[in-house]
């Protein structure tokens, strides 16, 4: 089971994979603000753990391993993005509220949130409703 450190460094390069074919050191460096050389000793670990294999000058190709896991963690980053924007969160706050959480809820609370946004998804009437509730609400703790 990867790290929450190793989780990051999967989700990242699982997404630079998909949007450019490739994911080089500096990438990810740059994406995740990091120095190059934390970037390598992690991908280093990453080859041995399985999840990459990763040839110094040559570049890194994710495993099948790796590729699972990354795809379920850019899926879960993006329900959960979706989940905090449903209940109203401040858009200012919903990508760094999602890097607090994501590796600290379990399978099951996922899931769950997982319906949570899928319902609302499919009844927009309910979703006025609640986003009727929320300014309501929001109204009232202000006076």
């Amino acid at each position: 089971m990867p790290t929450p450190s190793m989780e990051d460094y999967l989700e990242r390069i699982y997404l630079l994979m998909e949007e450019k074919g490739y994911a080089r050191v500096s990438d990810i460096a740059e994406h995740l603000g990091v120095h190059p050389s934390s970037v390598t000793k992690m991908v280093q670990k990453l080859d041995r753990e399985d999840y990459l294999v990763y040839e110094k000058y040559r570049g890194l190709m994710l495993t099948h391993k790796g590729q699972k896991i990354g795809k379920r963690l850019v899926e879960r980053h993006t329900m959960l993005e979706s989940f905090l924007r449903l209940i109203g969160a401040d858009e200012a706050h919903v990508y760094e509220d999602v890097e607090g959480i994501e590796h600290h809820l379990s399978s099951d609370t996922l899931d769950c949130m997982t319906g949570f946004v899928e319902f609302f998804e499919d009844k927009p009437e309910l979703m006025e409703q609640f986003h009727e509730f929320q300014q309501h609400r929001r109204t009232q703790d202000e006076s």
